[in-house]
């Protein structure tokens, strides 16, 4: 049976994906395999904290929401993904 992953993993994850390129939110969703309540509570969550930015495209119909990471989210994901590989020697 497959562990789960922790809070730190997931946002890691949702940090990872949108630097490779990823920014509509269901295909993060989908990248990084959460349903869509997670994967909102944890984009919401980067938002607030600055690691992430939005970019709101609004029109008549509806609203399109477009992530990218910031400067302060690529040095937390490069340190976490440094102390990760220190940690599984």
């Amino acid at each position: 049976m497959a562990t789960r992953r922790s809070k730190l993993e997931i946002m890691l994850s949702v940090l990872s994906v949108v630097r490779d390129g990823v920014d509509k939110p269901t295909r993060i969703m989908y990248a990084t395999n959460l349903s869509w309540n997670p994967a909102q509570e944890v984009i919401s969550r980067l938002v607030e904290e600055g690691l992430l930015g939005v970019d709101d495209e609004s029109s008549q119909k509806r609203s399109k929401k477009r992530y990218h990471i910031t400067e302060r989210g690529l040095h937390v994901l490069n340190y976490l993904k440094g102390a990760e590989a220190l940690i599984s020697l």
